[in-house]
């Protein structure tokens, strides 16, 4: 609804300035503020855990993206034993990006080819960033001949 009233919000501008004539332009100011305001509404809505315990809640039930941010906040705590942990539960639902996630932890703990097998399972899922890791010449296919 907001991508619909900022666009007539533009057509509105270029009518009424092409025309020459203030009702229209007045109109379309209105339009691009409900059209701004609806964006920023719908922006601020996205969020979605807005405390603590609904996100462990929603992690408890399986929720791949609570799983991946409960993981993340684990890795900055340098817990990296919580953080595989979830990381893992969130591979098992088939998250691509707790696989991605998976693979740099695993780079960062124990050196880019122990991750090897976490980066093409992200990779054969469509991860791009993991994708470019098996492109010849990159890092897990130096010489091209670990083709995905």
């Amino acid at each position: 609804m907001a991508g619909f009233l900022l666009f007539a919000a533009a057509v509105l501008s270029i009518v009424g300035v092409a025309s020459d004539r203030g009702v229209i332009t007045e109109l379309s100011w209105f339009v691009w503020a409900l059209g701004i305001l609806l964006l920023i509404r719908r922006t601020l809505h996205r969020r979605k855990y807005g405390t603590p315990e609904l996100l462990s809640a929603a992690a408890a039930a399986g929720d791949a993206r609570a799983l991946r941010s409960l993981a993340m906040v684990a890795k900055l705590r340098d817990d990296y034993d919580e953080a595989e942990r979830l990381l893992r539960r969130g591979v098992d639902v088939g998250d691509v990006e707790s696989m991605w996630e998976m693979g740099r932890l695993v780079e960062h703990r124990d050196g880019l080819q122990a991750s090897e097998p976490w980066f093409r399972m992200a990779a054969e899922r469509g991860h791009f960033s993991a994708k470019r890791f098996f492109r010849p010449g990159h890092a897990l296919n130096m010489d091209g001949s670990n083709p995905l």
